[in-house]
């Protein structure tokens, strides 16, 4: 009879089942393992009793005891001389541990394929970035030259502040790429996370709204942590603005801060963690929640949940970014109908905020004030080096222009008086602006050096951290940033003498 069954001790073992004489039925098997698992195994069965093929199964048990276990069963027909099917024999195997390497095995490879597919999105992004940077620094250039001769009344003169205003808002969609892609310029600092957070409160209480509760829990005896304090501000607009979108209606966002530790057990259980000692930001509001499917996309740059027109989808990729260029990572966690929570961790730091740390503030008249200082400018996009070039000759210098890296090193041998500063930019075929301003060096060690670039890398910076000692202006820039920070350089004491 069917119904009819014999088991191994072993087996009442698997199932979580005191041991005994009975087995349990077929039929109550339905009761013991998951209802797919139970109709592939039916399913099977009835094959082989009415045609004979042997079956093979995964069962999945959910024990009394909370745990999990899974069996492989295989089974075929027992027949009697005459060839009649008279019953069922076969063989299982406890396959617990085999099922958990491999849907760990398959959640590190989902992983994986997410981290590299965002990898290569932000080589696209940094690099379409750098060339619009190029682009926009021309633009904004000849903009600014076409005003300074334009009077007042006259007529073009709004047709040509349009294009410059234009051309700053691409200018701050490159930055949120360049984010992303984690070659944001930036100027880090050793902060308290509590203290920044909280000046940020302010606005974010306006800018949400009074419909919406925002509640601020700063976390005690926070570590101190280095990162550009703007960047902390970008995260947290992106974050509570994301989380009061999520709201229909009224609703609550809770900020809160804490130390956190993850050890090598807990990244090896969780990878989407790495081990270390971190202060941790995290937003969580009360809105609609995403599913699986959504988390699974919710960093990637331009994508949204917004409807058309809404936003960009750069927001949590510009966070994504800023995190990792910051060494720490981000995580999400997501109920449909009942919130979404975002935790943000960044590595602390040993030492105390230092207000010494932060730039300082250049005061200088961007006209004029050149001194004769000599200029070796070195650009390989034509329209950018020329426009440096007729700026900074405007301003007093004596710019020796070149258009590649080879010129620039002919021209620190050649040039028979001093040069007083290498501007450079950073990305250029054959040399990078690093090993030109290496190479310089060598020949005139006490050369200043200012470097200029679509977006910053390790290229410029080695070993020392974002950004390093090195002096540095990004594109795009306006010509009076650029002549600002020219005299910046040149008037500061040299430290780069060997």
């Amino acid at each position: 009879a069917k119904d009819e069954v014999t088991w191994s001790e072993e087996l009442f073992e698997v199932f979580g089942l005191e041991f005994g004489p009975a087995a349990p039925t077929f039929s109550q098997l339905e009761e013991l393992v998951t209802a797919p698992t139970y109709k592939a195994l039916d399913e099977g069965v009835a094959r082989a009793v009415k045609a004979g093929i042997p079956y093979e199964v995964e069962l999945e048990i959910p024990r009394d005891d909370g745990t999990t276990r899974w069996l492989w069963s295989r089974g075929e027909p027992v027949t009697d001389p005459e060839g009649r099917r008279t019953g069922l024999w076969g063989a299982a195997q406890d396959i617990t541990d085999r099922k958990a390497n491999e849907a760990e095995r398959s959640q590190l490879e989902a992983q994986l394929a997410r981290a590299q597919r965002l990898e290569s999105v932000g080589r696209l992004a940094g690099s379409v970035a750098h060339d619009f940077n190029n682009m926009l620094t021309v633009i904004l250039g000849h903009a600014e030259r076409i005003l300074a001769q334009l009077a007042p009344e006259d007529p073009l003169r709004a047709s040509v502040e349009e294009i410059r205003q234009s051309a700053d808002r691409s200018a701050a969609l490159t930055r949120q790429l360049l984010a992303f892609a984690r070659n944001q310029p930036v100027s880090p600092a050793v902060i308290d996370l509590n203290e920044t957070v909280a000046g940020v409160m302010t606005l974010l209480t306006r800018l949400i709204g009074e419909d919406v509760d925002l509640v601020w829990k700063p976390g005690e005896d926070l570590a101190s942590v280095r990162i550009d304090p703007s960047q902390v501000g970008q995260i947290l607009t992106n974050l509570c603005v994301n989380a009061r979108d999520a709201i229909a209606d009224v609703g609550r966002i809770l900020v809160e801060t804490n130390n956190v530790s993850f050890d090598e057990e807990h990244c090896a259980q969780h990878p989407e963690y790495l081990p270390g000692h971190y202060v941790q930001l995290v937003v969580t509001d009360n809105g609609a929640g995403m599913d699986a499917a959504t988390l699974s996309h919710l960093f990637e740059p331009f994508f949204t949940t917004k409807e058309s027109g809404q936003g960009t989808g750069l927001g949590l990729a510009t966070i994504y970014g800023i995190v990792n260029q910051n060494n720490g990572f981000a995580t999400a966690s997501s109920v449909p109908g009942i919130g979404t929570t975002l935790s943000i961790y960044l590595p602390r730091h040993g030492a105390s905020p230092d207000p010494s740390t932060e730039e300082p503030v250049v005061e200088a008249n961007a006209r004029g004030g050149g001194d004769g200082a000599t200029i070796l400018l070195v650009e390989d996009e034509p329209a950018i080096l020329a426009l440096a070039a007729k700026s900074l000759t405007g301003q007093g210098y004596i710019v020796l222009p070149a258009s590649t890296p080879d010129d620039a090193v002919r021209l620190a041998k050649d040039h028979p008086g001093s040069i007083d500063l290498l501007l450079t930019d950073v990305i250029m075929p054959a040399m990078n602006g690093r090993a030109l301003a290496e190479e310089v060096r060598s020949i005139r060690p006490h050369l200043k050096v200012l470097y200029m670039s679509g977006y910053t890398s390790d290229v410029i910076t080695g070993h020392g951290g974002p950004q390093g000692d090195a002096s540095f202006i990004a594109k795009p820039f306006r010509l009076k940033d650029l002549a600002l920070k020219v005299r910046e350089v040149l008037g500061a004491e040299s430290s780069d003498t060997p």
